[in-house]
């Protein structure tokens, strides 16, 4: 089988190839997603020879700066959108504490068995005598036309020398809708004690691809099957299961985070909306309650759940700036539109709007996900109610200009006006204007809320200095 190899970029890789007497081939995930048809934004080079040496002569010859990895014995520069990545052919040989190999020079052939999966082996030549053809020693092209994921080698091996494939089975599987074959699968179960040589920075690398795919459960699923939850996310594997008391039992809160997951990728591509869903009922088993009367309860997962972001963020090496707290906050408010709909009040309305700040739509995206019921009454019920607080926001927007607003007499202001150093004196007042104008009982600007000040001073004691009264 030929490819169409015409860049311009796989001609001058090859002609150099030629002339320094040395073999180089396309490899991997850019051969693979061709066959897919799929867009590809890498392309892999692995040469028989001296693959740094290869890659900075190309490099030179397009004008473009290559960084080369030595440790690794790789070499990448980036051309007309595409990242090009040079390695040479290499055998690898694992200890059993360490996923770092011991490296030797090999041939395409040794370099394709290290590879994970057969569907990644695949490889063309750029060989003058048969360029664009295809080696295929592991009928990777077999396996991605019945869509399987499979190891090349024994799975057991494949697995223990490199732990993360694990998981890089379960993102592939997730990314292309494709089935892990049996014994690849059974293997992964039986190797999951082996996860705890790979760098948290790796595993979280292939969760964020797993978060990013159209149907992100599939690989919650398939890592809550082999194994994997508990080690990787032991909070989201805390979900799984009922309990029964006195004949009542409450939902199963690992499917419906499922569902709520997938229902919010259907709808935005936000990871870490995306991360929210995921998160929003971490709170429940720490909050679960059985009473008598009303039945099942969890009051105030909401409000755990968000303490336990950070922390799980943390342990995760996610970043702990606006999207820990973006997530924090969505994690928090999860229920507020929901008890809202009981008495949409412009007062509540203001304060949903003052604490969610710009995330107000994406919180009632996931309020809309979070409605999982199976029965069609039901779920139109909710969204109708949902509908009615959005309205209800664009009005209270419109009208009161509450998101993110500051308060328009501000701290410096009340300091200015009474001659006071920063000081609970200072926060009593401003809050009181907040909380006043997020009740409605004065409008958003600069003059009532000066006038407001003026009050509440005046009734806690506090006079202007003498030489700024009139």
């Amino acid at each position: 089988m030929k490819a169409p190899l015409s860049s311009k970029i796989f001609k001058i890789v090859a002609q150099q190839a030629k002339d320094n007497n040395v073999r180089a081939y396309v490899i991997g995930g850019y051969v693979r997603d061709y066959f897919l048809k799929r867009p590809s934004t890498d392309i892999d080079i692995v040469v028989e020879g001296n693959g740094l040496e290869l890659a900075e002569q190309v490099g030179n010859l397009l004008g473009v700066k290559v960084t080369q990895f030595k440790n690794f014995g790789t070499a990448m520069f980036r051309y007309r959108g595409k990242d090009i990545e040079f390695v040479g052919a290499r055998k690898e040989s694992y200890t059993a504490n360490s996923r770092k190999p011991a490296v030797e020079n090999g041939t395409v052939e040794d370099d394709q068995k290290r590879r994970d999966f057969t569907i990644n082996t695949l490889a063309f030549s750029l060989q003058e005598e048969d360029y664009g053809s295809l080696i295929d020693p592991f009928n990777g092209l077999e396996d991605l036309r019945n869509k399987t994921i499979r190891t090349p080698l024994d799975p057991g091996q494949t697995f223990s020398d490199d732990p993360l494939r694990m998981i890089r089975a379960i993102r592939f599987a997730t990314q292309l809708q494709f089935t892990i074959h049996e014994d690849t699968f059974a293997s992964v179960t039986q190797h999951t004690d082996r996860l705890h040589i790979v760098s948290q920075e790796r595993i979280t690398a292939e969760l964020q691809k797993i978060m990013a795919s159209s149907k992100p459960s599939v690989g919650f699923y398939l890592m809550e099957e082999s194994g994997l939850l508990p080690l990787i996310l032991p909070w989201i594997s805390a979900l799984k299961g009922t309990e029964s008391m006195e004949g009542k039992g409450h939902k199963e809160n690992f499917s419906h985070t499922m569902e709520v997951l997938d229902n919010v990728a259907r709808e935005s591509d936000n990871i870490w909306l995306r991360w929210a869903a995921l998160l929003h009922d971490v709170g429940k088993p720490a909050t679960r309650h059985f009473d008598p009367k009303a039945g099942w309860t969890f009051h105030g997962h909401d409000f755990v759940g968000s303490k336990m972001v950070p922390s799980i963020f943390r342990k995760l090496r996610l970043p702990m700036g606006e999207e820990m707290k973006y997530v924090k906050k969505l994690v928090q408010l999860h229920l507020r539109p929901i008890a809202l709909v009981e008495e949409v009040s412009d007062s509540g309305v203001r304060r949903l709007l003052f604490d969610a700040g710009d995330a107000i739509h994406d919180l009632m995206l996931l309020c809309r996900a979070d409605i999982t019921s199976k029965n069609p009454r039901t779920v139109k019920r909710h969204m109708e109610n949902f509908d009615q607080v959005g309205k209800k926001i664009l009005e209270v927007e419109e009208k009161d200009a509450i998101r993110n607003f500051q308060p328009p007499v501000s701290g410096e202001v009340i300091m200015k006006t009474y001659g006071l150093p920063p000081s609970r004196q200072v926060g009593l007042i401003k809050d009181y204007i907040k909380e006043a104008i997020l009740d409605g009982k004065i409008r958003n600007n600069f003059e009532e809320a000066f006038a407001l000040m003026e009050q509440r001073a005046l009734e806690l004691g506090i006079s202007k200095p003498k030489e700024t009264e009139v």
